[in-house]
């Protein structure tokens, strides 16, 4: 019996220390990236999910910005996934579990990065985020206080509609753009507009009345009322069978990740070039919303019947029926030659990143059929 015992002994003695510990990827990871000729300094904090699985927080400390994210550990191999800026990490744990070797990658690009665990003692401090403003009220008078509107630059490119604390800061964008906004609808369903509504491109900046910061329906209130008081816009509704694009979900279920941020708070949609998509704490009628201000060719109608907040990134290569409304006046890029490493059309896009359906049909929407409107009045 004693010989067998010393054998297996023998045995795990010569095992690979790496076999014998078991790797763990929970805790505080950091290290400095290079990008754009700047070190930041990046801190993922990875802590077990409910149901299982990983979590993660990445804090951008020199950027001031935290995303939440998710984490894998498949043996030694590590990765961390932030959807909402479309940034992945991955890397190979030493045998000592005391760092990961591997690569950032983000819009396209690669950049070695090292990270090390971190203890209470050498973890780098992660400022204190600023006070956040309080909500607006409820019963808040939603007008805006202060507007500017003025003519956009002719060489402007792009557009945008942000909000940067209290303000409402729009880019380039037409009275089409605005009311597509404003009342969550599509080009196609706004009927009777001049031209001039949709090639004269304005940027405006607008303070609300009430304290605090508002909402997703109080913010598209506001611009409703400046539509009406700058533009004297008005119009009338009327129901029409359009051709629609539904959004599903796929044959699998959807594949999101839940969002970490305010659930209060302004959804982030943005693009990082034509056919990538960077989604933060967003609905699906946000999605929507955007996909069809934007990316399609008519109105899209949201048919996941899922609620909360998501974060992620869609990354396909657009078509030649994409993306009109944004490049109106301007050349389209080149189609990309044949590349096996191309990313796939927005279905199969949709499909195999998010876990959603993307699909052409027909079916009832309102149209805004504009009854007068004016060239906005001066400052």
């Amino acid at each position: 019996m004693k010989k067998y015992l010393l054998t297996i002994v023998i045995m795990l003695m010569a095992m690979p220390v790496s076999t014998l510990l078991a790797l763990d990827l929970t805790g505080t990871w950091q290290g400095t990236l290079l990008a754009g000729g700047r070190n930041l300094r990046l801190v993922f904090k990875v802590a077990e999910a409910e149901g299982g699985g990983f979590k993660c927080t990445l804090h951008s400390i020199d950027q001031g910005a935290t995303v939440g994210g998710t984490a894998a550990l498949q043996g030694s191999n590590a990765k961390m996934t932030i959807p909402g800026i479309g940034g992945t990490f991955e890397g190979k744990i030493s045998a000592d579990g005391k760092t990961i070797a591997g690569t950032w990658s983000q819009g396209g690009g690669n950049t070695e990065l090292t990270l090390t665990s971190a203890t209470p003692e050498t973890a780098w401090a992660i400022p204190e985020p600023p006070p956040r403003l309080k909500p607006m009220a409820a019963d808040a008078k939603l007008v805006f206080e202060v507007a500017t509107i003025k003519p956009s630059r002719p060489d402007a490119r792009g557009s945008g509609i942000t909000v940067r604390g209290r303000l409402l800061v729009t880019i380039n964008t037409s009275l089409q753009e605005l009311m597509s906004f404003a009342y969550g609808v599509h080009a196609k369903q706004i009927g009777g507009i001049p031209a001039w509504a949709e090639s004269d491109k304005y940027d405006i900046t607008a303070q609300p009345e009430a304290e605090g910061a508002p909402n997703d329906k109080q913010l598209k209130a506001m611009v409703q009322k400046l539509l009406a008081e700058r533009f004297k816009l008005t119009f009338h509704r009327e129901k029409k069978e359009l051709s629609v694009y539904t959004i599903a979900p796929g044959k699998n279920g959807p594949k999101l990740t839940a969002s970490q941020g305010d659930p209060n708070g302004l959804p982030g949609l943005g693009f990082g070039g034509l056919g990538k998509m960077f989604v933060r704490n967003a609905t699906m009628d946000d999605f929507a919303t955007t996909m069809q201000g934007y990316v399609l060719d008519r109105p899209v109608v949201n048919q996941t019947e899922l609620s909360g907040r998501f974060d992620f990134t869609l990354n396909w290569t657009p078509d030649e029926f994409q993306f009109g409304t944004w490049l109106a006046g301007q050349p389209r890029p080149p189609a990309p030659a044949d590349n096996a490493a191309a990313p796939p059309d927005i279905y199969t896009a949709m499909q195999e990143q998010i876990g959603l359906k993307l699909s052409a049909t027909k079916a009832p929407a309102d149209v805004l059929v504009i009854d007068k409107v004016e060239k906005p009045s001066e400052n």
